[in-house]
């Protein structure tokens, strides 16, 4: 069985994930990442998305890696609480249960309070010492992920351990600062405004360990009872999850990165509370760009366009197999243009055109794993409430307001500055360039330029002025030349 089928299936089937040995190896690699900690735990997350790095049933095991440990006692954060909030810090709280945590996790343990007006709160509170572990465990894998460069650089030259390290170290940062945390919150809630079943809970405080915000209603979607809602609640809420994702991507080009079931809370006749935002990812202009028009040719079933879409977001090797990974993507992307949740994980079929790509030596840009890692686990969120929703469905609907916003930023004063900018540079280049032809036609010494990047078909402005220069100069050459001649 091949990792095609489990993406077009979202489930694992019978074969060689499920054998016995397999399976042992899976499940002791889980629990030492577990007992590692924080750090390893999101690695391990981030490999569950790597079918081109981990065997099958190591994906299914660390998909269900969460990070959920056993509640530690309250003294070590009381004295945290004590140390970012002051000596009085109870009075700051109408009421506060310390002895039932709501969650418990690697970084830190989260408490219900209540303000002094009433109003309920969720406190985190972060584990003590838990940031020098974390910065040592950095140190760690940098040193593994230089080594391994040394000691495999064609491996390296496809997958850029070091790079997708860092991007998962940036990452990380955001949950051990939670005053970073709290601006993504803030940066959530704003992009949350345009949408009526979503919202992300308010900051009431924050300092570098302690995050007090609105205690959000519900329960986990995970554990939701369908029944509880009308279909076109469940409906209106999953269409807006989605929907927010994909403008993260591709209007905001920052999105959350962790939105597993355990981090989205649902209430009937309440929008959907997205939670837990010290994990978050960012892309670049050119790269969102080049993702949607990948999405984009999966959903038109344009398996060749799809293909080119992501090579162009990565870089092929020198012994790449162009045509191979091509193939290999028509071959899925029909599949993949109509499907439902239900019969389908669109994100993990973004994951396994990775695979794919990897094993044709196609270099993939390293933001796109924590991509895929974010949008597979809100598909499994989403597909718990409503898994006839169709994420392919969705990103056509939103695909209009998407391209109208990217216009819009393309006409922006700061980009409409930029491209005057370039086009200045380029004037200029240019007419130094031509200058020089012409000198060089007096000289009779004409050159020219043909180096890549730098030839006349690198730039069409460019190689306008070349031959209106190299027009202008023969005419007065020839002139020239017939004056001499009819004066001899």
């Amino acid at each position: 069985m091949t990792l095609t089928r489990v993406a077009l299936s979202g489930r694992a089937t019978a074969g060689g994930g499920r054998h016995p040995r397999s399976r042992r190896r899976a499940v002791a690699v889980r629990q030492a990442l577990e007992a590692l900690g924080p750090l390893y735990i999101k690695l391990g997350q981030v490999l569950s998305t790597r079918p081109d790095l981990v065997s099958e049933a190591m994906i299914e095991e660390l998909a269900g890696l969460h990070d959920n440990v056993p509640a530690a006692p309250f003294d070590g954060f009381a004295r945290v609480l004590e140390e970012e909030l002051g000596a009085g810090w109870r009075r700051g709280f109408r009421c506060f249960d310390a002895e039932r945590p709501l969650g418990s996790a690697s970084l830190a343990q989260v408490y219900r309070a209540d303000m002094p007006d009433g109003r309920p709160v969720a406190v985190k509170v972060q584990r003590p010492g838990v940031r020098s572990v974390v910065e040592a465990d950095m140190a760690v894998l940098r040193r593994a992920a230089r080594w391994s460069a040394r000691l495999w650089p064609e491996f390296n030259a496809v997958i850029d351990f070091r790079a997708m390290l860092d991007l998962i170290f940036d990452a990380v940062r955001g949950e051990l600062d939670f005053t970073v945390e709290a601006r993504q919150m803030d940066i959530g809630r704003k992009a949350t405004e345009d949408f009526a079943h979503l919202t992300v809970p308010e900051v009431v405080r924050a300092t570098p360990r302690v995050l007090v915000q609105d205690l959000a209603p519900g329960r986990s979607i995970r554990d939701v009872d369908r029944g509880e809602f009308t279909r076109h609640e469940r409906l209106a809420i999953a269409h807006d999850l989605m929907a927010f994702m994909y403008r993260g991507y591709f209007v905001e080009r920052i999105f959350h990165a962790d939105p597993h079931p355990g981090n989205v809370f649902v209430a009937p006749g309440h929008p959907a509370a997205l939670i837990d935002w010290g994990m978050v990812g960012r892309l670049d202009r050119p790269l969102s760009l080049k993702l949607a028009l990948t999405l984009i040719n999966i959903v038109q079933n344009d398996g060749d366009g799809a293909a080119k879409a992501w090579i162009e977001m990565g870089k092929p090797t020198r012994r790449a197999d162009i045509g191979g990974f091509t193939s290999d993507v028509a071959a899925l992307v029909p599949k993949a243009a109509t499907a439902t949740l239900a019969e389908l994980d669109f994100g993990l079929t973004l994951t396994t055109v990775l695979r794919h790509s990897t094993l044709r030596r196609i270099k993939t840009n390293p933001a796109v794993p924590l991509l895929g890692k974010s949008f597979a686990n809100m598909e499994g969120s989403i597909r718990c409430l409503a898994p006839e929703l169709s994420a392919a469905e969705v990103f056509r609907d939103q695909l209009a307001d998407i391209m109208v916003d990217l216009a819009c930023e393309t006409l922006s004063e700061a980009q409409v500055a930029r491209a005057m900018t370039e086009l200045l540079l380029t004037a200029e280049g240019s007419y130094n360039q031509a200058r020089g032809i012409l000198r060089d036609l007096a000289d009779r010494e004409l050159q020219l330029p043909v180096e890549s990047g730098n030839g006349l078909g690198a730039n069409p402005s460019f190689t306008r002025l070349v031959l209106l220069a190299i027009g202008v100069a023969a005419v007065g050459y020839l002139k020239n030349g017939s004056s001499r001649n009819g004066g001899t």
